[in-house]
């Protein structure tokens, strides 16, 4: 078993050449990048000594576990990609950390992450799932992180919805790539609460087959600036815009008149709610027992007489003449000596 030790470091490059000025302990005291990526690596040992230790490249190794890295409290960027983690774990310590890179390994949830109050960039792409599985997300980490990631990678992990990224509002960058994407409302109503996104990848997903897909993510999408790797100018953004209000403003407007209509259409089929209200249809037979004149109702629609002619009712009149016989109804005659 390979274990990155100090030693090993002490066995590097690096420092051979700087070993004829100080010793292995002022060496590593003042070691802020340390480069072991592609070494075989499968465990890293105590490397307490590092403290000063900001960027770590693991990547490319072998290696099973996050371990003994709590003595990185200034370590900004850990590059472990390509290794064989299977759980985020261990790096509740690491409290400047911006970068984590973790694709390529055998992850199954993004969990761990509570404590990590100052990571902008979360790279977990491509995971080793088992068949039929897809990557999840642990609630409680990407609240954590709502008010710090920018940029998120989880392309290539059989996800099919992005609900649980809904409180990431400061993300200005999605890697979503080679999924199960499918819901276009889906996707434009999580979309819609991200303020600052700028770009958006999901291609080789089935939604991007949906129709409009590219002009509803757009409007969606407020200030997106590239879409599948293609840039949004400014003047079609702003006719998408423009196209998409006209039409919600006529939905609504179409509604209205729909409203209107029904309610038009019950108030006539409900009859007159007068306390004096009587039976209208023998009212179109006979004088209402009040003294009322008999009234005889006509259709919207009326053939005409013996010439020909024919007469035509819009919709709107037909409802105005009903409820204008309803009304009619309501208050009857006062009854002559």
């Amino acid at each position: 078993m390979v274990r990155l030790t100090v030693h090993l470091i002490a066995k590097s490059n690096n420092f051979s050449k700087a070993c004829r000025s100080e010793s292995l302990q002022q060496y590593l005291k003042k070691l802020t990048h340390l480069n072991f990526s592609n070494r075989s690596i499968e465990d890293i040992d105590d490397l307490s000594m590092c403290r000063n230790l900001t960027v770590l490249y693991l990547y490319d190794n072998q290696i099973s576990q996050i371990c003994n890295l709590g003595f990185a409290s200034n370590l900004t960027h850990l590059y472990m990609q390509n290794n064989n983690i299977s759980c985020i774990e261990n790096l509740s310590s690491l409290h400047k950390l911006s970068k984590l890179f973790l694709g390529g390994n055998s992850i199954t949830v993004v969990e761990g992450l509570d404590e990590l109050k100052s990571l902008k960039e979360l790279h977990v792409e491509g995971q080793k799932l088992p068949r039929g599985e897809k990557l999840v997300f642990d609630p409680r980490s990407i609240s954590s992180l709502s008010e710090t990631l920018c940029i998120v990678n989880i392309s290539k992990n059989n996800i099919d919805e992005i609900w649980d990224l809904a409180p990431l509002r400061k993300l200005t960058h999605l890697y979503a790539t080679d999924n199960q994407l499918q819901d276009i409302l889906e996707l434009e109503t999580v979309f819609s609460q991200w303020s600052q996104l700028r770009l958006l990848d999901l291609n080789r997903n089935p939604v991007c087959h949906k129709p409009k897909y590219r002009d509803r993510l757009i409007t969606a999408c407020k200030i997106l600036e590239d879409l599948d790797g293609k840039q949004i100018n400014e003047l079609s953004r702003q006719f998408l815009v423009n196209w998409k209000a006209s039409k919600d403003a006529k939905k609504k407007l179409d509604d209205g008149e729909e409203q209107i209509t029904n309610q038009l259409t019950t108030d006539f089929c409900t009859g007159p709610q007068h306390p004096f209200a009587h039976d209208r249809s023998s009212s179109l037979s006979k004088p209402s027992e009040y003294g009322k004149p008999g009234v005889t109702f006509r259709t919207a629609q009326v053939q005409g007489d013996s010439r020909g002619k024919r007469y035509k009712q819009s919709k709107i009149s037909v409802l105005l003449t009903r409820l204008l016989y309803s009304l009619h109804n309501l208050w009857p005659m006062k009854k002559k000596d």
